[in-house]
């Protein structure tokens, strides 16, 4: 009888430390695709090191997923947390977490309508969020940007600090910076892009860095720059929802 109740629960543990890495609750399809992304946007040299991707739980719109304070490229399954939208992690240690996790969370709160996010730190954004000229769609696959995009000052809020998003304040200040538009530079940091979904948002991220790149490739031919009429944009921006793209960059990333 004693070696029937040890066998049991030796046949107990595996499962037990299974669920430990496991996300406390929430769809392993959404995980999965969370997990996808991050690769994604690794793969396609939106984010490096640095950066992060979030989804809104669709079962609970108060909150939302994202890993752990990693390397977009490196994320698993068992390393993505549940958040509210205080950005406090529903089980866990909180110094797992991204330092700038504000971000996703004070946008989700302002933002219904917002399913996806990306914080990324390009570097073919940067010029267009410390200089004045702004960032405008030349490119029929970034008609979804705004003319021009706006740009969040954190000095306007917080003075000199080291740049990060770390706290709700912050988070809230960029929300309003945001607004109701697609995306937001950040001087001298980066941007925040958002959508109503993970392939939309990964498309809006890549295609906005593409945007960036060929809008300053043509400033510097020196003649003027015809860029999208705001009617052409509005007939661009939506595309398929970039889902060809999601499939292509899916068998790139799943090709290494």
């Amino acid at each position: 009888m004693k070696a029937l109740v040890f066998g049991a629960i030796l046949s107990v543990v595996p499962a037990l430390s299974q669920a430990k890495k496991a996300p406390s609750s929430g769809s392993p399809a959404l995980i999965q695709e969370l997990v996808l992304a991050n690769h994604i946007l690794a793969n396609e040299g939106v984010l490096d090191a640095y950066g992060h991707v979030s989804v809104r739980d669709p079962n609970n719109p108060n909150h939302y997923w994202l890993a752990k304070h990693m390397a977009a490229g490196t994320v698993t399954a068992s390393d993505i947390i549940e958040y509210d939208l205080d950005s406090k992690p529903v089980s866990g240690d909180p110094s797992q977490g991204y330092t700038e996790r504000f971000i996703h969370g004070e946008i989700y709160r302002a933002r219904s309508d917002v399913m996806a996010i990306v914080h990324c730190h390009s570097p073919d954004l940067i010029p267009f969020g410390v200089s004045s000229v702004a960032l405008k769609p030349v490119y029929h696959m970034a008609g979804f940007l705004e003319t021009p995009v706006p740009i969040f000052e954190i000095r306007a809020t917080a003075g000199l600090t080291d740049m990060l998003i770390r706290n709700p304040e912050l988070g809230r200040a960029l929300a309003q910076t945001l607004g109701q538009k697609p995306a937001a530079l950040m001087r001298g940091h980066g941007a925040v892009v958002v959508a109503s979904s993970l392939h939309v948002v990964a498309g809006r991220a890549y295609y906005m860095n593409m945007n960036a790149k060929l809008q300053l490739q043509a400033l510097q031919l020196g003649g003027g720059v015809t860029y999208l009429d705001p009617e052409e944009a509005k007939k661009t921006g939506a595309q398929d929802g970039f889902e060809r793209a999601w499939d292509y960059w899916k068998h790139r990333a799943s090709a290494k």
